[in-house]
């Protein structure tokens, strides 16, 4: 995954099993930390951070047009600022990776996936509030 300094721009590629960790920039030597943001994923990089990460991931499966999607947003924006370096959040566009979800089997969104070495093991469909987004993740990395 590529992360830009915040400090001097330049592009970092941080290894999907470090990805929650704090790093320093290859260029500048700054601080480069872990995301407190949901990273916007494609399938190829969805596929390698689930499978690689070492911390739980929280999966947003959404789709521009949908309201409840939107209404979810900023509840999932505060679950990934929370749960920095201790979890991952993602968001998958459904309407530009229709394959990813028709793999994953996603029939309604927002929809949200927990996984853990690379396996789901948390599901919901429906809009929730961050501090059962976080609970799904606690849950996870205590198992």
């Amino acid at each position: 995954m590529i992360r830009t300094c915040a400090h001097c721009g330049a592009r970092n590629r941080v290894p999907a099993a470090r990805l929650a960790d704090d790093g320093r920039c290859g260029s500048c030597k700054q601080a480069l930390p872990a995301p407190s943001e949901p990273l916007d994923v494609d399938a190829s990089e969805f596929a390698d951070i689930v499978r690689d990460a070492r911390v739980p991931v929280l999966v947003d499966f959404w789709a521009e047009w949908c309201g409840p999607c939107k209404a979810a947003a900023p509840e999932v924006a505060r679950a990934a600022a929370n749960s920095r370096g201790r979890a991952l959040v993602l968001k998958v566009d459904t309407d530009r990776h229709t394959e990813l979800a028709q793999r994953l089997q996603i029939r309604s969104i927002p929809n949200f996936i927990v996984f853990k070495n690379g396996a789901p093991v948390a599901r919901h469909a429906g809009v929730v509030d961050h501090r059962r987004m976080q609970a799904w993740l606690e849950q996870a990395a205590g198992s």
